[in-house]
């Protein structure tokens, strides 16, 4: 799955895949479907398993970018039919320069890429990032921006799909 002639697809969990914030009236739509039940996580039922066949359709290399870790592989990715994707290790919390405008993950997620291209999407994306990211990335980068409080939508997968075809 983390095929290298294939962009990197850096992908956050709660936001994209788990809608937060404010809900829509009536609620969060829910799923059913693994990990969903009592014993689960009750956000988990928030992910739309549909999204897996559509993340599964992007030409590019899937790649877990949430503190979730390898949890989301035990969690998600049952859920959402996708294989067991490899997952961003972060740094320790004080290793991650303090004061700075930039989003933790930012450097991190640079320094794994290795100079490949790589879209990422996240809620809490800035200006800070894409500044720093064109100005430190070797490699072509999107960062897309989801609204936390609806999560991915087709509009979101469309505009990933379009930029992943161009790399």
């Amino acid at each position: 799955m983390t095929g290298s002639g294939l962009p990197l697809l850096f992908l956050d969990v709660d936001g994209p895949l788990i809608p937060f914030g404010a809900p829509p009236p009536g609620g969060y739509p829910t799923h059913p479907g693994p990990g969903a039940g009592p014993s689960g996580n009750p956000l988990v039922a928030r992910v739309d398993p549909a999204l897996g066949r559509r993340l599964l359709g992007l030409p590019c290399a899937l790649v877990w970018a949430t503190t979730w870790l390898a949890d989301a592989n035990d969690c998600l990715a049952p859920r959402l039919g996708l294989p067991q994707l490899p997952h961003v290790d972060w740094p320790v919390a004080d290793e991650v320069e303090g004061g700075s405008q930039l989003h933790w993950k930012t450097r991190t997620l640079v320094d794994w890429a290795a100079g490949r291209p790589f879209a990422w999407v996240d809620d809490e994306i800035t200006p800070a990032d894409r500044h720093w990211i064109d100005a430190h990335s070797p490699g072509r980068a999107l960062l897309h921006r989801v609204d936390p409080r609806v999560g991915l939508t087709e509009a979101d997968l469309t505009a990933l799909d379009t930029w992943l075809r161009t790399v």
